[in-house]
């Protein structure tokens, strides 16, 4: 894919965009969700299928919508309310930790910093750059697998992981799609762009695309 067709590429994702799920950690954000609760779903979401970090971060936030009411529920309870989440337990202790640390040293907010979010325990570059886009409106790029992956699928880049991808996209994205460009591919890579045996045959990009590592489609 020519660099340049990056804006012909938005164009498309941006109409298809309004026939897709959106993205459970959007809507969050959409629903006057506060930085906190933005922080609280990403982490719930991580291994976990959209419907579920739905439904989960609306049984916590009816319990708990700021820090200090988190650390008023044991890691029992937080953990039955985020069940079934991909390994909520662990998650119910991060929050847990997490709630005490925002309360404790940063007086219950949230930093708008990657590198201060960055030292919170399960807190990695994927949540911290949509805590910054989604929670705070500041510029960022959040790459998860679905951005990885559909990335390097169209041949905009390059890469072997997530990170690098980051780095990639930080030096050629123009940044007016920074913000965006999660929320755009994770819709399109959840009912679109699948990992295995994409929708090619019907996809508004197959003229764009390169259809990089694509072995299989529909």
């Amino acid at each position: 894919m020519k660099p340049a067709d990056i804006h012909a590429v938005i164009a498309i994702l941006r109409e298809e965009y309004k026939n897709w799920r959106t993205p459970a950690v959007t809507i969050v954000a959409q629903c006057n969700g506060s930085p906190f609760k933005v922080l609280v779903s990403c982490i719930i979401s991580l291994r976990t299928k959209d419907e579920v970090t739905a439904t989960a971060s609306a049984r916590i936030f009816a319990q708990a919508e700021t820090p200090e009411a988190m650390t008023k529920l044991s890691v029992d309870e937080i953990a039955r309310l985020i069940y079934p989440a991909g390994f909520y337990r662990t998650k119910a202790e991060q929050l847990s930790l997490l709630s005490r640390r925002l309360l404790e040293e940063y007086q219950g907010i949230v930093p708008d910093d990657i590198d201060e979010l960055l030292r919170f325990k399960g807190v990695g570059r994927k949540t911290a750059n949509l805590v910054m886009t989604l929670g705070f409106g500041k510029p960022g790029i959040c790459v998860d697998t679905h951005v990885h992956r559909i990335c390097n699928r169209l041949g905009y880049v390059s890469t072997k992981n997530p990170e690098e991808t980051e780095r990639a996209l930080r030096s050629q994205l123009p940044p007016e799609y920074w913000i965006e460009i999660n929320d755009l591919l994770v819709a399109f890579g959840q009912n679109h762009c699948h990992p295995v045996s994409p929708r090619c045959s019907n996809c508004r990009l197959s003229g764009i695309c390169d259809r990089i590592g694509v072995k299989v489609s529909r």
